[in-house]
């Protein structure tokens, strides 16, 4: 039995740090790092999951190369199970170049190699009927599985029993809500970022952006906020408004989005009110921009919880202090 299965993306991240300009054609600049980590929604969720302390596994597509043996190699020395991972030959693992300026933005080479390859047929529904929570993540990145075939497998999830989630990445193409509408009536949890769910939605109010997703079927619409934390409204009506920890000064964003998935989906696992879930989440995403890479930063439950009480005991004493 696993608490959480990943569907999704999985991506070879090469990052280089720090990049504000680009060298003239035919010269070279000197960077301070050059490393290569576990990438893509999936991947990184999973590995961030496992490495709180969640049984998880993950399903999605790799090549038969270098790259796809490293994230294998890496999600299964995470504690990730791997047997929903199918070898595509003939085709690239997906991959990406992300630059990191010295303020910590990212900009993005991708490549989506074997993320495009990914089909309804690929999907192992044993191992989604052996979780409590499928977690769809990278939906707008996989041409071959987003939309249609990814609702039918959402509600196939949900009459098995199965708690769905589903994030968002930056739809290229730009047909937003023509994607993501087959998926919404089927959805336990909804977890964009405020950027993409603005292009779905068409608002920009996070409350009334969460209200469009409820309406069209969404049980859970949690708004990833950044520096400004998370909104969360469930269609019974109840609201949190949750800032995130905001002492601490990012190394680098990268994977962000994802660990916060992570850490509201291990809330969802663990019977946790919703406040307590994005406080979590707030709490493992900043933990992933202290360090480099999507899912170097992220520690286990008890020391992330540790983390927490120490920042709120230091808030109440600054403010006893003034």
């Amino acid at each position: 039995m696993f608490d959480v299965t990943c569907l999704g993306i999985l991506v070879a991240d090469a990052i280089v740090n720090p990049v504000d300009e680009f060298p003239e054609y035919g010269k070279l600049k000197p960077v301070d790092s050059l490393t290569l980590h576990v990438g893509g929604c999936a991947a990184n969720a999973s590995v961030d999951l496992s490495k709180i302390g969640v049984k998880t596994s993950i399903i999605g597509n790799v090549g038969e190369d270098g790259f796809g043996e490293f994230l294998k190699n890496r999600m299964f020395e995470s504690g990730v199970d791997t047997k929903g991972l199918k070898v595509k030959k003939g085709v690239n693992t997906s991959a990406s170049v992300v630059m990191v300026s010295q303020s910590s933005e990212r900009s993005f080479f991708h490549c989506i190699g074997s993320n495009a390859e990914l089909k309804y047929e690929d999907v192992d529904f044993d191992i989604i009927k052996k979780s409590r929570v499928l977690f769809v993540a990278g939906t707008n990145l996989m041409p071959g599985f987003d939309g249609e075939p990814c609702g039918r497998i959402l509600k196939k999830a949900q009459e098995m029993g199965v708690y769905t989630a589903l994030d968002t990445a930056w739809d290229a193409t730009g047909r937003w809500m023509e994607i993501i509408r087959p998926c919404l009536p089927c959805l336990d949890l909804f977890i964009p970022s405020y950027d993409e769910a603005k292009m779905i939605s068409g608002k920009s109010d996070p409350e009334d952006i969460a209200d469009i997703f409820i309406q069209m079927g969404v049980k859970l619409a949690v708004i990833k906020m950044g520096k400004e934390g998370c909104f969360i409204k469930s269609s019974q009506g109840e609201k949190h408004v949750i800032p995130t920890y905001t002492r601490i000064r990012p190394v680098d964003t990268t994977g962000a989005g994802d660990s916060f998935a992570a850490g509201f989906i291990t809330g969802i696992v663990k019977g946790w009110n919703l406040e307590m879930c994005g406080r979590f989440a707030n709490a493992v995403g900043t933990h992933c921009v202290m360090k480099v890479g999507a899912t170097t930063g992220i520690k286990p439950m008890d020391d992330i919880i540790k983390f927490m009480e120490s920042y709120e005991r230091s808030q109440v004493h600054d403010k006893a202090g003034t």
